[in-house]
């Protein structure tokens, strides 16, 4: 058993925070070998059931759910930054040109080393991430996150047209490889697959078709995609599916839309796209800093939240321009503050930290997994130093609530404030 002493912030599954200035966790190993809460909460009620159990203090410290990224790509990780026009000029420009060095084992392997970096460096204790369309970008990816311990749900991107040579695929055999990097990697340790389109103009209804197959075939698996991010992008995906009532049901045409399922963006959408998430369990990955970056338009927070869908924040690294959970939260309180139909409206700091924490659990459907620090959950936690720099120490001394002590870790945090990230008591 582990026993630590700090000020401790968790939720509650229906997402209400709960803080103790003077905390206590309590983490015991499972059978699996993977640490897992055994108690959360004030230290004065707590800590006579622990008595005798050495206990490490961290004073002046916060222990907090590790954060959870529901979308970022990992071959992405030196893209981060590079100037476009737009979504579709960034790709052509930057992202496939990079994304090809990807069939290179061992610059795979080099790549993912600094992304899980990145990842632990910034708090992010679990991730759902796109690879290439190279299968050895998944192994050399799966591989490290293995040896780390860390939760992470990554795919081998399908794209067999419109694509440039190097990472366009081949039909049949791109479903082949998808099918044998779900038996190799699904389930170990603590990864999990995900099937993933890279989006609907990029696969051909073959092998979308074959996707859903898959999908159908394997009902445990994660799916990823992207959806109306860019109006020229929603535009090209009616023209090539005109069929279709819109871009999102596409993807539901072809059986790619259930529980775990998750695309990241879903701005462009009417109510009718809204209750079809909603209706087949399927999740939002909201990207604000991407879609302030590349000039693709708001989520919809009003409209989520009439209709009533799963949603969570994500980084989107490299259209994203930080790792970091504190900006992605920040840019998202500017878009709820500006980029809504209905302006003003005003996500609180919980919500914030929530929707990248055990709300993110909630829509990767991981739910009592982890992100909350509930009982039973998983170990994943970040170590917060509220003073990391002078600004950010005068401003949280001032704090007189849990609102302002978490709104101003959100403005004015960065890496700086991640002391220590523990996945599943690694790292401890």
């Amino acid at each position: 058993m582990q026993i630590y002493r700090s000020s401790l912030l968790r939720f509650t599954s229906q997402g209400l925070a709960e803080f103790d200035p003077d905390g206590l966790l309590a983490l015991q190993l499972d059978p699996h070998g993977r640490w897992r809460v055994e108690a959360a909460g004030s230290w004065q009620s707590l800590a006579p059931r622990f008595a005798g159990v050495p206990v490490t203090h961290w004073p002046d410290r916060i222990i907090a759910p590790g954060f959870i990224d529901m979308h970022i790509h990992f071959p992405q990780t030196d893209v981060i930054g590079s100037p476009a026009e737009g979504l579709l000029p960034w790709l052509e420009n930057y992202t496939f040109p990079h994304e090809s060095r990807f069939a290179d084992p061992a610059y795979a392997a080099e790549v993912a080393t600094v992304f899980l970096d990145e990842l632990q460096r910034h708090g992010v204790t679990t991730a759902l991430t796109f690879a290439t369309s190279h299968p050895a970008s998944v192994d050399a990816l799966m591989g490290e996150a293995l040896q780390r311990g860390q939760r992470l749900i990554a795919g081998k991107v399908l794209q067999d047209r419109h694509s440039p040579d190097g990472v366009r695929d081949e039909t049949e055999q791109s479903l082949i490889d998808t099918e044998a990097l779900i038996q190799r990697w699904h389930g170990r340790g603590r990864l999990g697959y995900a099937i993933t389109p890279r989006f609907a103009p990029s696969c051909s209804e073959a092998q979308l078709r074959g996707a859903g197959e898959l999908a159908a075939r394997y009902p445990d698996v994660w799916i990823q995609s992207h959806v109306a991010e860019n109006l020229d992008e929603v535009q090209w995906a009616r023209e090539l599916f005109p069929a279709a009532r819109s871009y999102l049901s596409i993807y539901d045409d072809f059986g790619l839309m259930r529980k775990r399922a998750v695309y990241a963006h879903c701005i462009h959408f009417d109510d009718a796209d809204r209750a079809l998430m909603r209706d087949t369990g399927t999740a939002a990955a909201v990207s604000p800093t991407s879609n302030l970056f590349l000039g693709s338009g708001f989520f919809d927070y009003e409209g989520a939240r009439r209709i009533g869908f799963h949603h969570g924040l994500a980084s989107d690294v490299g259209g994203g321009t930080s790792f970091s959970p504190f900006h992605t939260m920040l840019a998202a309180y500017y878009v709820g503050r500006e980029g809504q139909t209905k302006p003003g409206l005003s996500l609180s700091p919980q919500e914030l930290w929530w929707r990248h924490t055990g709300g993110a659990a909630e829509a990767l459907g991981l739910g009592g997994v982890v992100g909350t620090l509930q009982s039973g959950t998983e170990a994943d936690f970040v170590v917060l130093d509220p003073k990391a720099t002078p600004l950010l120490a005068r401003k949280t001394s001032q704090a007189s609530s849990l609102d302002e002590l978490l709104f101003a870790l959100i403005v004015l945090g960065d890496d700086r404030v991640i002391e220590r990230t523990v996945t599943a008591g690694s790292g401890a």
